[in-house]
């Protein structure tokens, strides 16, 4: 059955009765959808916005666009966390052009405004001609976002002023990046640069293929074919798993598979050094946590979405991505790899090999998820005559496998109450 897309159908048609649940393409295309999506959702939740181990001194600072706006990231001299739109109070210039460092204060160079790491007004040219009490209000200062917290070393911002606490709002979600955060004793942190690039698609469709264990035995057959060629790559574990709904939104799923983790599941092509290693890595885990998480931790994988738009994966290595829309059939993806902060040479090593080997985007994986979210963006070009989008796998079973669509069904449930595309979608494709 395929049900024709009128003005009187819904974004998402869910028949549970049928055990049926559908996307309308048009929700990829529709430019009203995407204006709706950064008006309701966007401007409404936590976002992510970077990592403690990006400002580690004081001074240290980041820039950062999140949802369109540019973002000033600081530790300042009391050693505090702050985000300030990176906007000059004069006439609006950029008052950071670059990308990370360390300074005591910036200088925005159209006027020459001076402001510290901590977003006061330090400094402007001609001051004599201001009056004295000019910013004894605040009213010169770089202005802060509405809200800024952080979890387990995970800083988000958010633009409305009376959204709920990130805790209540990461919901179920802190157990798992508490299994991510809790592989180090003293912290995880972000490893090397940023890697960045564009996908001519809409933005969620990337959500939907980072926690979609169903396309990857087909998808990414190729990196299956090399860890089996390339001999000792593959330990003689069965792709296995479980799917969970984290509540607002988010999603994961949980599952056993073939590569090797540095925390700390050993493959025969890293030897008797890498089994001690490894070993030790597992001991310790044991100590800290008990036999069952620390099995958990060391020979689960996990690929988590916040929604709406954080992939945090704990797969072969671990990547950190944000993704924005730009356009409808458009977005910007930026991606980190993260690593405890006390992990040997040895495991550091081989956690940066697996890294870039699958998941860069110039990996094994990365680029075929990029081939198949584009490919799909063209087929919609045909979404008056094809209207529909199928995520009903799994929907007859009591028990959720990790690539049923149990992850997506969550989404979409949640992106159809904040936009409340329940009625109509728009024709000014």
């Amino acid at each position: 059955m395929n049900m024709p897309l009128t003005p009187e159908q819904p974004a998402v048609w869910h028949d549970p009765a049928q055990h049926i649940f559908k996307v309308s393409r048009r929700s990829f295309t529709d430019t009203q959808v995407f204006r709706d999506e950064y008006n309701r959702i966007f401007d409404k939740c936590w976002l992510y916005l970077g990592h403690e181990s990006e400002l580690v001194k004081a001074g240290d600072f980041v820039t950062r666009i999140v949802a369109r706006r540019s973002i000033l990231f600081t530790r300042d001299a009391q050693n505090k966390i702050n985000a300030f739109f990176n906007a000059c109070p004069h006439r609006g210039a950029q008052v950071c052009r670059e990308r990370k460092g360390n300074a005591k204060s910036h200088q925005c160079f159209y006027h020459g405004w001076v402001f510290g790491a901590d977003g006061t007004l330090k400094s402007q040219p001609g001051s004599e001609c201001y009056p004295a009490d000019f910013n004894a209000n605040g009213a010169g200062n770089l202005v802060p976002v509405p809200r800024l917290d952080s979890y387990r070393g995970f800083w988000f911002l958010c633009f409305d002023k009376g959204v709920q606490s990130l805790s209540d709002y990461l919901a179920n979600a802190k157990e798992w990046i508490d299994i991510i955060a809790d592989q180090s004793e003293v912290g995880m942190t972000l490893v090397g640069g940023t890697q960045e690039y564009q996908i001519r698609a809409n933005w969620k469709l990337l959500t939907e293929n980072s926690i979609d264990g169903y396309h990857a035995i087909n998808t990414h057959a190729t990196y299956v074919d090399y860890l089996k060629n390339m001999q000792g790559s593959m330990s003689p574990v069965p792709f296995d798993g479980t799917g969970y709904d984290l509540g607002n939104g988010h999603a994961v799923i949980e599952y056993k598979a073939p590569w090797g983790r540095p925390v700390a599941q050993w493959i025969p092509l890293w030897g008797e050094e890498g089994k001690v290693e490894l070993n030790k890595v597992r001991a310790r885990l044991v100590e800290r946590f008990g036999e069952a998480r620390a099995e958990r931790i060391a020979t689960l994988n996990r690929n988590m979405f916040i929604f709406p738009n954080l992939v945090i994966n704990d797969i072969m290595a671990i990547t950190v991505r944000t993704y924005f829309p730009t356009a409808p059939d458009a977005m910007q993806i930026s991606a980190w790899a993260l690593a405890p902060q006390d992990e040997s040479a040895w495991a550091r090593k081989f956690r940066l090999s697996n890294f870039l080997e699958f998941l860069g985007p110039g990996g094994f994986a990365t680029p075929d998820d990029v081939e198949a979210l584009e490919q799909c963006q063209r087929g919609y070009e045909a979404m008056k005559e094809a209207p529909w989008n199928d995520m009903s796998k799994g929907m007859i079973k009591d028990k959720v496998n990790y690539d049923d669509e149990l992850q997506m069904r969550v989404f979409w449930t949640e992106w159809q109450r904040r936009t409340r595309a329940t009625a109509a979608l728009r024709e000014d494709v």
